[in-house]
């Protein structure tokens, strides 16, 4: 089967396309791929770069510094029957001076009756204005199960050092997102650690190449659903969204996206689910994705989105969106339209992604979203985390009673309006301090209290027009709260 990068170059020479840029990250590889895309069909293959210089069909030719003479030089590989192919890798550091424009323009051009073609295999897409017209743009994909399962294959030749089926399915999901060269690195690795290839060794490496690119996170806790107190309505929801499929099925979950009171338990919920269900948990920093440089946003968001459908099924986690997406609004007037541009990207990958992709956003505030990030389609559920009740608060006690070596019959302090974060602080400072309970309770001060207005206004929107994240269904304010504040307020919540 070939793959699809030697499709679509295939395709595209057919078309006469004579200017093919390859957005790749392991130029070997995409080389041996072009190399039997052109012995297939005895085409006249050249490689220029400017450490080894000119290669024509694998020998070595006139060792030249001069891109431009390079270029030029493509003209005699051209022949009657068929076509030739020049191909540049990292040529994008070459194609910023107007010699080298110009006669890129001119070879494109003549390429179209002497069936030349130029490819430019770079990590970037960095086109020149004058050429952006001239040159289509091919992705070279991260290798699939698949192509991952040979690698390994290919790497543990002996007996016993590749694990049975039903471990291999870990290992592939550990390697998923890795290319070709960190995926050997990995399995090798693995063989000298263990003798035998497991996913731990690959997490590791998969963690320090997430770190490289600096645009995500692998979190690696060990959080789990037991940790948390309350939200079952949203934990029954979410498991069973996740629950095995066959590759088959035509129905993929989309996301969820979290509202609720600061402390309920958004974030913890998001890094605990990955675990529950046996999905990585990549967590994206939206701030890291804006760039200095001109266009350097725009690929900085194409490339997490590809990272993230290439490690499917994983979850991905963005805490807080609200910060980063506030300003889309004024977006055209404070920064030329580069954080509306990213929205405009980030909305049309939740609409029509396809890979097992699990999108979490965690939301303080919902007024500053714009309103079409939270429209149907978008995401599976609209959850709202209101403030424990009393179920729910004596899970929490009991949670870090045990996490913090806490005696059970010692005396609570009023917990009134208290979120989980606000449990687990009052726990670890009377074990920090100490103290009892009720001593550490007057180093607490409620969120609900010191932003009371604002939770209130929170709640208030949320009715009616969220799923409760307690109990199955639609939220709707407590019978013990309706007491508590009987103005309505018609717009979406302020900050909180």
């Amino acid at each position: 089967m070939p793959s699809t990068l030697t499709h679509r170059l295939s395709e595209y020479v057919a078309a006469a396309f004579t200017g093919l840029w390859v957005q790749s990250y392991e130029h070997e590889d995409a080389l041996a791929e072009i190399a039997r895309l052109c012995h297939e069909h005895k085409w006249p293959l050249a490689v220029w770069d400017v450490d080894r210089g000119l290669q024509v069909n694998g020998q070595a030719a006139e060792n030249t510094g001069d891109p431009v003479a390079v270029i030029k030089a493509m003209n005699a590989l051209a022949t009657p029957e068929g076509s030739a192919i020049l191909v540049l890798p990292n040529f994008h550091r070459f194609v910023s001076g107007a010699e080298v424009v110009q006669t890129l323009a001119h070879q494109i051009h003549q390429g179209k009756q002497n069936r030349t073609f130029i490819v430019i295999l770079s990590p970037v897409v960095q086109i020149p204005v004058e050429l952006e017209r001239q040159f289509v743009v091919i992705e070279h994909d991260l290798p699939d199960r698949r192509q991952l399962e040979e690698i390994a294959r290919g790497i543990a030749t002996e007996p016993g050092e590749m694990p049975p089926d039903a471990d291999l399915a870990r290992l592939l999901d550990a390697a998923a997102g890795l290319s070709r060269f960190e995926a050997e690195g990995a399995f090798s690795l693995s063989l000298v650690r263990h003798g035998h290839l497991e996913p731990d060794s690959t997490w590791e490496l998969k963690t320090q190449a997430l770190k490289k690119s600096g645009l995500l996170t692998l979190h690696r806790g060990g959080e789990r659903f037991d940790d948390l107190g309350g939200l079952d309505a949203m934990k029954s929801f979410c498991k069973r969204a996740l629950r095995p499929r066959l590759a088959s099925e035509p129905v993929r979950p989309r996301g969820i996206l979290l509202l609720g009171v600061p402390g309920t338990g958004k974030s913890a919920f998001a890094k605990g689910l990955g675990n529950e269900v046996g999905r990585p948990t990549l967590h994206l920093d939206v701030g890291s994705l804006m760039g200095s440089l001109v266009g350097q946003t725009e690929a900085n968001v194409r490339q997490v989105l590809r990272i993230a459908d290439a490690m499917s099924p994983a979850i991905l986690f963005c805490d807080e969106i609200e910060k980063a997406l506030s300003g889309v609004a004024s977006s055209g007037q404070t920064d030329s339209g580069v954080s509306a541009r990213l929205f405009g990207s980030l909305l049309t990958w939740l609409n029509d992604h396809e890979s097992d992709v699990f999108f979490i956003a965690t939301c303080n505030d919902i007024s500053k979203l714009p309103p079409e990030f939270s429209r149907a389609e978008r995401f599976d559920g609209i959850f709202f985390l209101d403030l424990p009740d009393k179920a729910e608060k004596e899970a929490i006690w009991r949670i870090y009673f045990k996490k913090f070596g806490i005696r059970e019959d010692q005396a609570r302090p009023d917990d009134a309006d208290w979120t989980g974060a606000e449990i687990r602080s009052c726990c670890r400072l009377a074990r920090l301090l100490d103290v009892s309970l009720g001593e550490a309770a007057r180093n607490v001060v409620p969120v609900a209290v010191t932003a009371a207005e604002s939770v209130e206004r929170l709640r208030a929107w949320a009715a009616g027009r969220c799923l409760s994240a307690n109990e199955p269904g639609v939220y709707s304010r407590r019978e013990q709260d309706a007491g508590r504040s009987r103005r309505r307020v018609s717009r979406g919540p302020s900050g909180n």
